[in-house]
């Protein structure tokens, strides 16, 4: 039976020339490196002592010898090998024997800096102690990739050390052969599996899991990913510094930064790819972008570029500043004021992708899209739709824009989506029994939340709006607003409730100001609720009796009546709040 692989040998300084040459694929120097330092250090500590560090794993590429790379900024070639196991340790030879910076997980650029101690072969992470310390090659890089040659170097150290201790001949020369050692690791052998150009990206990734216990599970967009290294470096390039950005406030330029995601780039992929190829599902998506005909399972260098070509426009849309802030526009139309009430991330980049549709491809206004897409997040947020199976959900919403021709008819299609999810049964049955639990990361949660937001309510007890003690901008060493039990859990305890799914319940929960909150402690709501009362006129404290789901002498209820009751009057809440959104629905 005929393989799938091949093995081949290489010397660690071969890698380290492929991987500039660009014949080796390797996009783990501009991404996110999440290596310790530490283990940097064991990596080169095991090569030394001679001890083997596993086989990489290489995918032939297949594309013919003729192609190009969108953008100027490219290597001598296309890479021939796409790493698919193996990635953080060619990362770390190659930074290190280079002596260039990784990119970390919050996107700022570090050096690793690996020291050596030749008189006992020890290797440590560089500090400042070891800087100081002669014993200590402070920087192994500069073996490498410094302007000394390896004599001139070994000299020099030896003689900083001479002048720092007495050195005898025999110690020079056991110093001089440990440095020549450290030195000679770019003879270090590996052993290479190269997979067929003819697998599949799933047969791949079935390789990888087969062979690396340890690794995390490849997915589509790691492909993709990979991909745009090879033939859109730039590409790939504009997703991480978006991301990097949406981390870092800006206080002059426009910034990306938001306090409703920080994106990783294959969530913006997402987005991308179903602007522009209007998938869900990546496996397609893969196989098209890699310019491979579907019908003669070959590739096709013009289709490849013409792919390309679609997902560079869509990107180009979707990381711009001005539609991603307006999109933000529509999180906060819909109630939603910051990340912690965000419960499904995919829910936000579907939604995105739908929103940029809209936008670009029907050429809805902003005020229309803006209220009809907030509806829609609303919704998504809810239900959880894109919770389970997102891809198979998302690849169905986007097949129902097939026969969408114009504006009107995608504003139409969206908001019937949300009428027949929105039934009267859902109101009445589903969100009730949804809001028994005791989740503090509950959609339901989050929707009522968001529903006080667009109904302008005020906290419990409060003047304050629960918009303006949400505000993310707000951080004090104690939250502005706080989850206040309104049968605290000690008066419960009285009772023999106990459990945390019963003391937990959303439906025991307020949110009261953080003074107001400490206050309470643990008296009963018949103790305290009068006292609270007490503030306010009578049409306020109905309005806040509404807001906040109380029923009529519920401080005198017993508690799971209690639990029963509130629970409906918070799906009410929250019903009036999305039909807040836009009034002529109905409700």
């Amino acid at each position: 039976m005929a393989t799938l692989f091949k093995e081949v040998g290489y010397s660690l300084s071969l890698l380290i020339e492929n991987i500039e040459m660009g014949d080796i694929g390797l996009p783990e120097i501009q991404r996110p490196f999440v290596w310790p330092n530490s283990k940097v250090r064991d990596l080169f500590d095991s090569m030394y002592r001679g001890f083997p560090i596993g086989y990489l794993l290489f995918w032939i590429n297949g594309f013919s010898e003729v192609h190009r790379q969108i953008g100027t900024n490219v290597k001598q070639k296309v890479p021939r090998l796409l790493i698919v196991d193996g990635q953080q340790r060619l990362t770390s030879l190659y930074a290190v024997m280079k002596g260039i910076a990784v990119v970390r997980k919050d996107y700022s650029q570090e050096r690793i800096y690996i020291a050596f101690r030749p008189r006992d072969q020890k290797f440590e992470v560089t500090d400042a102690a070891t800087r100081r310390d002669p014993e200590f090659i402070s920087d192994i890089s500069q073996l490498w990739s410094g302007s000394l040659s390896r004599n001139r170097f070994v000299k020099g150290f030896i003689r900083r050390l001479g002048d720092h201790r007495p050195l005898s001949e025999d110690e020079e020369d056991e110093l001089s052969e440990n440095i020549d050692r450290l030195y000679n690791l770019q003879n270090y052998p590996f052993r290479a599996l190269e997979l067929s150009s003819a697998v599949d990206e799933e047969n791949v990734a079935e390789v990888f899991v087969r062979i690396n216990s340890k690794g995390t599970t490849l997915n589509q967009a790691d492909f993709i990913l990979t991909l745009m290294s090879v033939f859109w470096d730039e590409g790939r390039t504009e997703l991480e510094y978006f991301c990097r950005d949406a981390r870092q406030p800006s206080t002059s330029a426009g910034s990306p930064y938001n306090y409703f995601i920080q994106p990783d780039p294959d969530q913006l992929l997402r987005v991308s790819i179903g602007l522009g190829f209007r998938r869900a599902r990546l496996r397609h998506v893969y196989s098209i972008l890699r310019g491979k005909d579907l019908e003669t399972e070959e590739f096709s260098d013009d289709l490849r570029e013409q792919q390309f070509a679609v997902l560079k426009e869509a990107q180009g849309y979707a990381l711009n500043l001005q539609n991603w802030h307006e999109f933000l526009k529509v999180l906060m139309r819909a109630g939603f004021r910051r990340g912690k009430m965000i419960s499904s991330q995919n829910a936000l980049l579907y939604t995105y992708a739908l929103f940029l549709i809209g936008k670009r491809d029907y050429g809805i206004d902003s005020y229309t899209l803006r209220n009809t897409m907030a509806r829609w997040f609303f919704m998504a947020s809810l239900t959880g739709r894109y919770t389970g199976s997102p891809e198979t959900k998302m690849e169905q919403d986007l097949a129902l824009l097939r026969g969408v021709s114009n504006g009107q008819t995608f504003v139409q299609l969206v908001n019937r989506i949300i009428i027949d999810t929105f039934t009267e049964d859902y109101w009445n049955i589903n969100l009730p029994n949804a809001l028994a639990t005791s989740s503090a990361r509950s959609p339901s949660l989050f929707a009522y939340y968001a529903a006080l937001n667009l109904l302008e309510a005020r906290v419990l007890f409060s003047k304050m709006k629960v918009s303006e003690l949400l505000d993310p901008a707000l951080k004090g060493t104690k939250a502005a607003i706080e989850r206040h039990h309104l049968f605290p859990r000690a008066f419960l305890r009285t009772l023999g409730l106990t459990s945390t799914r019963d003391t937990n319940q959303i439906a025991n929960y307020a949110l009261v100001e953080w003074s107001d909150n400490i206050n309470i402690s643990d008296k009963s709501p018949s103790e305290y609720f009068p006292q609270y009362a007490a503030r306010f006129a009578q049409r306020e404290l109905d309005e806040m009796m509404y807001w906040h789901a109380l029923p009529q002498g519920w401080e005198e209820m017993e508690y799971l009546e209690f639990l029963e009751a509130r629970r409906k009057q918070i799906a009410r809440v929250i019903r009036d709040g999305f039909f807040k959104l836009n009034e002529t629905l109905g409700k």
